[in-house]
């Protein structure tokens, strides 16, 4: 998996200069689009947009610094319909305008070239299993909320404390399969997966029962679901578990992700400081 990602790397520097296809990327990388942004994004720190767009305007800076083309044709060259919109990007990666920073000579930012390398020795395992599964709904509560990549989501925080603890209990009742018990439960991620960029949070139970009153209901269809279980101190457990599956388990297994739902089990200890965890992800057998 690696391997094909270094691939479509280097098909996005053969095309700064020309638009950037993911379906072709993808291609490239013989995985899905939906596999190849999440993979990315898991693995750069960043959404696979926001990449070719910094690459694009690391190129155009050293273009503006040279000299040798007008600031309008540099633009067009690197997919800008007009100098304003060109100079508002440039402006905010680096900091200055391309027109001042042509005639001061200044000192710009660098996106460096992306290349991915497996460095993990594989010396530690890791817990999961495939599992295929009917359709099932989702019963519960949703909000809208922010996604947010580093530390807590203040917003998904506020709203499961707004829940009634009685109203939660009443719907643990309907929990009659895997995973057991209150799960989190997030859908409608952008494709992106961009900072910021809003997603369906659920806070409910899985079941083969109809929502009730009050509550509202995600249909998920069959499919399979790879599940990651982890223990340890609370929030690096669940950190390092979402780490792993995207840099060892995903490079070292013959699947990739699909669209579809993620859902988070946790049972955190009496004193809150540790918790056990099982994490579950759409999947698709790979095709080569």
């Amino acid at each position: 998996m690696l391997e094909r990602l270094n691939q479509a790397m280097e098909h996005i520097e053969h095309h700064l200069d020309q638009t950037v296809d993911v379906a072709e990327l993808a291609a490239v990388a013989a995985t899905s689009e939906h596999h190849l942004r999440r993979m990315f994004s898991a693995l750069a720190g960043m959404p696979l947009s926001e990449y070719v767009r910094r690459r694009r305007l690391t190129l155009a800076g050293a273009a503006v610094l040279a000299g040798r083309e007008t600031l309008l044709e540099i633009a067009v060259r690197y997919g800008y319909g007009s100098g304003e919109a060109f100079a508002r990007a440039f402006r905010a990666m680096h900091g200055i305008g391309p027109g001042e920073a042509r005639r001061t000579g200044a000192a710009l930012n660098s996106q460096s070239r992306m290349a991915f390398r497996l460095t993990v020795e594989g010396s530690s395992g890791m817990r999961y299993r495939v599992v295929d599964k009917a359709d099932f709904t989702v019963a519960g509560f949703r909000t809208r909320v922010p996604l947010v990549h580093a530390g807590p989501n203040r917003a998904i925080m506020a709203f499961v404390r707004g829940i009634d603890p009685r109203a939660l209990e009443r719907l643990e009742k309907l929990s009659d399969q895997e995973p057991h018990g209150i799960v989190a439960v997030c859908d409608d991620l952008d494709p992106s997966r961009a900072e910021g960029t809003e997603l369906d949070y659920h806070h409910g139970v899985i079941t083969s029962a109809a929502a009730p009153e009050g509550t509202t209901a995600l249909v998920v269809p069959a499919g399979t679901w790879a599940v990651f279980t982890t223990s340890g101190p609370v929030p690096q457990a669940l950190q390092e578990l979402w780490r792993d599956v995207f840099t060892e388990w995903f490079p070292s297994n013959p699947y990739r992700t699909r669209t579809g739902p993620e859902i988070l089990r946790t049972r955190l200890s009496p004193d809150g400081t540790t918790a056990d965890a099982e994490l579950w992800l759409p999947v698709e057998p790979e095709r080569g």
